[in-house]
């Protein structure tokens, strides 16, 4: 093997490893290499859905539309978790066939007042309605530094 091919693959590996990591699950063993499926891992459009983490991680040279945002939460203080959000799932015409760009949401203080305990987001709407209230700040980038585009497609 090329050295070349070992960086990719450590890198292809990584990338499935830190999607585990935000979602919060531990990935099991699956009969396809590379391919780990993960049960009620994202929202969209106001429904959880499940995903297959993949090791592809995009280059970011694309347009920014080819890609759905998806928004990965950092300090929820909701006991029921929050799981990463999309802004657009399978059935919306604005569905990129799960190729992401990462976002990271942080609440804001003005949200927790608002709040106490914050609401869990389900869908792009809430996540734009929150912004707009200034309860969350929305920067471009992975919170774990993990990929900033890859590809993992939602699944029933």
């Amino acid at each position: 093997m090329e050295a070349d091919d070992v960086k990719g693959t450590i890198a292809a590996a990584m990338a499935v490893l830190g999607m585990a990591l935000v979602l919060g699950v531990a990935l099991a063993p699956s009969a396809s290499a590379g391919a780990q499926r993960v049960e009620n891992a994202i929202w969209a459009d106001g429904r959880l859905w499940g995903t297959i983490g993949t090791p592809a991680v995009l280059p970011g040279n694309a347009p920014l539309g080819s890609f759905d945002k998806l928004f990965m939460f950092t300090n929820s203080n909701n006991p029921a978790g929050q799981k990463p959000v999309s802004e657009a799932g399978p059935g919306n015409p604005a569905y990129n066939g799960g190729r992401w760009a990462s976002f990271t949401a942080t609440w804001t203080a003005a949200g927790f007042a608002a709040h106490g305990t914050v609401p869990v987001l389900t869908s792009y709407a809430d996540v734009i309605f929150h912004v707009g209230m200034g309860h969350l700040l929305v920067t471009q980038g992975h919170p774990t530094g993990g990929p900033g585009f890859f590809e993992c497609p939602l699944i029933r």
